[in-house]
């Protein structure tokens, strides 16, 4: 049995992969304003079911470091490895949709916009899953909250459309 951390190196790529994810995550936060005097919270109608804002923080958090330990199982296999570079582009392509999201819905202020986006981010998680599951299969569990997560945004994302 391998491993999780075999050496200072992999510790180093556990900790790029997490930081990589989590800048992703801190891209897409410079445009979503959420708070008080926000269009978010002034403006737009939002469905019953909406977590409460300080849950946002915590769950993006949270997936973003199991997406940061998932791209590490992948690449710490080696570019080398059959299917590690596909599961890594790919992987890239969900990173840049879900900053687009942000930039979509909120940043445009755009609730059509942004389920376009999320409709294409959840399309290239669901690929990523896919990919991952072909090079380690832990990889992919762990980017199923991901996917949750992202269904239950597209959930609120088409609502908040619907009833604007």
């Amino acid at each position: 049995m391998t491993r999780f951390v075999e050496s200072p190196r992999s510790l180093l790529l556990l900790a790029g992969c997490i930081l990589c994810t989590n800048a992703a995550g801190f891209l897409g936060s410079l445009v979503t304003e959420t708070g008080p005097g926000s269009w978010y919270a002034e403006e737009l109608v939002k469905p019953w079911f909406v977590p409460p804002p300080i849950a946002f923080p915590i769950v993006w958090t949270t997936l973003f470091i199991l997406m940061g330990i998932a791209l590490y199982l992948i690449l710490r296999k080696g570019l080398d490895e059959k299917g590690v570079r596909m599961a890594a582009a790919v992987f890239g392509v969900q990173l840049v949709l879900n900053i687009a999201w942000s930039v979509a819905f909120f940043g445009l202020q755009s609730p059509l916009a942004g389920l376009v986006v999320i409709l294409a981010l959840w399309c290239a998680i669901a690929a990523s899953i896919w990919f991952f599951y072909a090079v380690e299969k832990t990889a992919a569990y762990l980017l199923v909250p991901y996917i949750a997560w992202v269904s239950f945004a597209t959930l609120i994302n088409a609502t908040i459309l619907t009833i604007n």
